[in-house]
């Protein structure tokens, strides 16, 4: 019998991100990519543990099921993270890109599409805003998902992410959250919005 069973023989490495945002401090960054860090150790923990109950047939245990569950909050928190870390890093929408183009088409304009998705952010809760791009009718929507598994629609590529949970602005913006959104818009990459398009 083998020892490992696909796919739980993988094992996820926390990835590299050079973060100089000028409207987020150095200590909130650094908190923030430890906690993404946390979600890298535990997914792979996740994967061996539940390799290890399949391998010793325990998997119609309470154990195994509620460790599989946990396994898509974890998994899409290391995703997220990654996702929110890497549209951070100030460059321009250009007003001829696909970007710009698809955001005028699915909400009439770019200042529709702003605030509605600065709205979301504001609302009351934790969670994630993102804008997420249909590819079976191509339109764009903004969703609120307040958990890392509950809330992402199926079949959507994920296009911007806002991390709207009090670790992301707490050391720095304290309660107000809206100007924490305001710096995060200042400081969006579309660069890596478009290439996550193509």
């Amino acid at each position: 019998m083998p020892c490992n069973l696909y796919p739980y023989r993988m094992k996820f490495e926390a990835k590299s991100f050079e973060l100089k945002i000028p409207d987020f401090s150095e200590q909130l960054l650094k908190n923030h990519l430890t906690l993404y860090q946390g979600y890298v150790t535990n997914t792979n923990k996740l994967l061996e543990i539940i390799n290890t109950l399949i391998l010793e047939n325990k998997n119609s245990t309470p154990e195994f099921a509620e460790l599989s569950r946990r396994f898509a909050w974890e998994f899409n928190g290391m995703r997220l993270h990654e996702l929110y870390f890497s549209n951070l890093g100030i460059s321009n929408l250009k007003p001829n890109s696909k970007a710009s183009k698809m955001l005028k088409d699915s909400f009439g304009s770019f200042e529709n599409w702003e605030k509605h998705f600065k709205s979301l952010g504001s609302m009351r809760g934790i969670g994630w805003i993102l804008l997420v791009y249909d590819k079976e009718k191509h339109n764009l929507f903004n969703i609120w998902v307040n958990e890392h598994d509950v809330g992402l629609l199926s079949n959507c590529e994920i296009i911007l992410v806002m991390d709207v949970f009090e670790h992301a602005y707490m050391i720095d913006y304290g309660l107000k959250k809206v100007d924490y959104i305001e710096a995060f818009f200042k400081n969006i990459n579309w660069a890596a919005v478009e290439k996550r398009l193509n």
